[in-house]
C-alpha cells in the first residue's frame, strides 16, 4: 500500500481525539473517510501530515515511517494536503498560488505541474493571471487541489471539497479527483456529501468518535442499515 496508518493516536494538548486509528490508500486509488463533524476525519489528515503530532501510531509512505518528519519534508516525499476551507493567498494571481505548491521542485518540473493542472482545470488556465481572491467558490476549490498537485504528490489529502459548493460544481470536483486517482495517484477523501462520495470512491472507512467503526466497498457501505440511516437518511 502507498499510505499506511497503523494504530494511530493523536489529539490538542490533554484532548484526545483519535483512538487507534488505521486505514490504507492504494496507488491511484480513491478512498472515501465518512462521518459526522467532529468524528475526527480533519485531525486524522491533520496527523498523516504532520501537523498535528502523534501521541502514538505510525504513518507509512510506500513503506516509509514519516514519524518526526515535518510538513515541508512530508510534502517533498509525495504527500499532498488540501485543507478545508481552501488556505489560498487571495491578493496572489492564480499563476502566484500554483508556484508556491511547486517551490521545492527541480528546475523544469514546474512548466510540467502548470501544464497538468490546466489539463485537469482549464478554467484556472482562463484566470491564471485572477487574483484567486476574485475566483467563485468552484474556481478557488479547483485551485486548491491543483497547488497540492503541482508538487507531484503520490499521495493527496483533502478535506471536505465540495463545502460551500453548489451540487453541480461538488460533482464537478469530485470528478476532477476521481481523474486525479486515475492517473496513479492515491486519494484520501474527507467529504460531507456521503452519497457522492461512495459514487467516486473505490473503498470507504466510516468514523465515529476518532475510530474506524465500518469499512469496505461502497456498494456494501451504501447498503449496510447504520450507513444508510445515518449518513443516507433512509
Amino acid at each position: 500500500m502507498r499510505l499506511q496508518v497503523v494504530g494511530l493516536e493523536a489529539g490538542y494538548g490533554k484532548a484526545q481525539v483519535l483512538f487507534g486509528v488505521g486505514l490504507e490508500v492504494g496507488e491511484g486509488e480513491l478512498v472515501a473517510l465518512l462521518g459526522a463533524n467532529g468524528a475526527g476525519k480533519t485531525t486524522l489528515l491533520r496527523a498523516v501530515s504532520g501537523l498535528v503530532r502523534l501521541a502514538g501510531g505510525r504513518v507509512l509512505l510506500d513503506g516509509k515511517d514519516l514519524k518526526g518528519l515535518s510538513p515541508a519534508k512530508r510534502a517533498r516525499l509525495g504527500l499532498g494536503h488540501v485543507p478545508e476551507g481552501r488556505q489560498l493567498f487571495p491578493l496572489m494571481t492564480v499563476e502566484e498560488n500554483l508556484r508556491l505548491g511547486a517551490a521545492f521542485l527541480a528546475p523544469g518540473r514546474e512548466k510540467e505541474g502548470f501544464g497538468r493542472v490546466y489539463a485537469l482545470f482549464p478554467r484556472l488556465q482562463e484566470r491564471r493571471k485572477q487574483l484567486a481572491g476574485t475566483l467563485s467558490g468552484g474556481e478557488q476549490q479547483m485551485l486548491a487541489i491543483a497547488r497540492a498537485l503541482m508538487g507531484f504528490p503520490r499521495i493527496l489529502l483533502v478535506d471536505e471539497p465540495s463545502l460551500g459548493l453548489s451540487p453541480r460544481l461538488a460533482e464537478e470536483v469530485l470528478l476532477a479527483l476521481r481523474q486525479v486517482a486515475g492517473a496513479g495517484v492515491g486519494v484520501l477523501l474527507v467529504e460531507q456529501n456521503v452519497v457522492l462520495s461512495l459514487e467516486v470512491a473505490d473503498r470507504a472507512y466510516v468514523m465515529e468518535h476518532g475510530r474506524i467503526v465500518l469499512k469496505g466497498a461502497p456498494k456494501y457501505l451504501s447498503a449496510d442499515p447504520r450507513v444508510r440511516e445515518a449518513y443516507l437518511s433512509l
